[in-house]
């Protein structure tokens, strides 16, 4: 059974243990690039990501963008919401349809 985790800063994520995920905190960028490959390696068919943290390790997240496993979703943190997350899944559903569905609406 594939399994749901949530990566960045602790203060960021520690919520989401209460849902039933499993949190992993990072505290910089060798330690978010080496837990990403140990979950994206795993049982894990959902990862969540703090926008902070995947704006430092682009170039991991880029590793698994092709794959159907794992989804890598970015999620804001508690610096507040860059837009970062919306912009990439926007480009995801774009990709999969083949257009635009919110019409410009950005």
């Amino acid at each position: 059974m594939y399994k749901i985790a949530v990566m960045g800063a602790y203060d960021s994520i520690y919520g989401f243990a209460s849902l039933g995920l499993d949190i992993h905190p990072v505290s910089d960028i060798q330690e978010g690039e080496e837990e990403l490959r140990r979950l994206a390696s795993g049982d894990y068919a959902v990862i969540y990501i703090t926008e902070a943290l995947a704006a430092q390790i682009p170039h991991e997240i880029a590793r698994y963008r092709e794959q159907v496993l794992p989804a890598i979703i970015q999620i804001p943190g508690v610096s507040g919401n860059t837009g970062a997350g919306i912009t990439g899944v926007k480009k995801s559903v774009e990709q999969a349809v083949g257009s635009d569905i919110l019409f410009g609406n950005d």
